[in-house]
């Protein structure tokens, strides 16, 4: 399943000395793809496109990010809807 991820930091916690955006995500979790990342940074959002069929996995995928930055997860579907 696909899910759409939108994390979102305050400018105080914002991780550009500490290794960007890169350390607010575990690109190592099993059963986890990264399919895209985009960042709107000067906004201090960024999005991911990850697929995955474990709430766990992507929770750990996450949990980097957990005390800097607050998460929107929408399942997503690259099919239309057909009638």
């Amino acid at each position: 399943m696909l899910f759409h991820v939108t994390q979102t930091h305050t400018p105080e916690l914002c991780p550009k000395d500490e290794g960007g955006s890169k350390c607010l995500y575990n690109p190592n979790v099993e059963g986890v793809t990264l399919r895209a990342i985009y960042g709107a940074f000067s906004e201090h959002v960024i999005y991911y496109i990850v697929e995955t069929d474990s709430v766990h996995a992507l929770q750990q995928f996450l949990l980097p990010g957990f005390k800097r930055c607050t998460c929107s997860i929408s399942p997503v579907s690259e099919e239309p809807i057909t009638v």
